[in-house]
């Protein structure tokens, strides 16, 4: 019988992991979105443990209180994905290990606080901008961040200019917009 070495990209795909969990928000805009309140995503190159560091990580970076899991599991995914090539997840690997070195073990296991201060110093490093550059799109740019951020429609969309792009009502008395009044607009006097 021979024993033929695996491949990593076989290895990774018979070990991939999975991401879980539990809609915390019951009655937010992402609860009405989604059919029930549990989610899970499948992982095909990286472990369930690292798309949890991972989620946590971006959770520090984009701290958002109220955001449900389900959407910072879209910037898990779309790590996933770009983990295909050997040189990209091996940038996510080195980096979930230094923070867990760091962290004595388990950087998962350290409350908040504990897990920004090992995070923090690594700004500006492959891992922290990796993340960071990853997620600034995938976290803000899918249909669950717009329901939970009131966003609703993209610039070619037919409402656009009535559905609060130019919405300054949270000042006590907005200047009139650079480039006048839209015309179903009336001046405040």
């Amino acid at each position: 019988m021979s024993s033929s070495p695996i491949s990593r990209r076989v290895f990774l795909k018979a070990s991939g992991g999975v991401l879980a969990g539990t809609l915390a928000f019951a009655s937010g805009p992402i609860a009405l979105l989604a059919p029930t309140r549990s989610w899970a995503m499948p992982l095909d190159n990286l472990s369930s443990r690292q798309g949890e560091v991972l989620l946590a990580v971006t959770r520090q970076i984009f701290p958002h209180p109220d955001l449900e899991d389900a959407v910072y599991a879209m910037v898990v995914k779309s790590l996933d994905r770009q983990a295909e090539s050997a040189d990209f997840y091996q940038v996510l690997h080195e980096g979930i290990v230094e923070l867990d070195e760091a962290a004595g073990g388990d950087w998962l296991a350290l409350d908040d606080t504990a897990q920004l201060e090992i995070l923090a110093p690594m700004n500006g490093k492959p891992f922290f901008a990796t993340v960071r550059g990853d997620a600034v799109v995938s976290l803000y740019d899918n249909s669950l961040a717009f329901a939970h951020f009131g966003y609703e429609g993209e610039e070619g969309d037919g409402g656009y200019l009535t559905k609060g792009f130019n919405d300054l009502t949270w000042l006590p008395d907005p200047p009139q917009p650079e480039g006048g009044y839209l015309p179903f607009e009336e001046p405040t006097a």
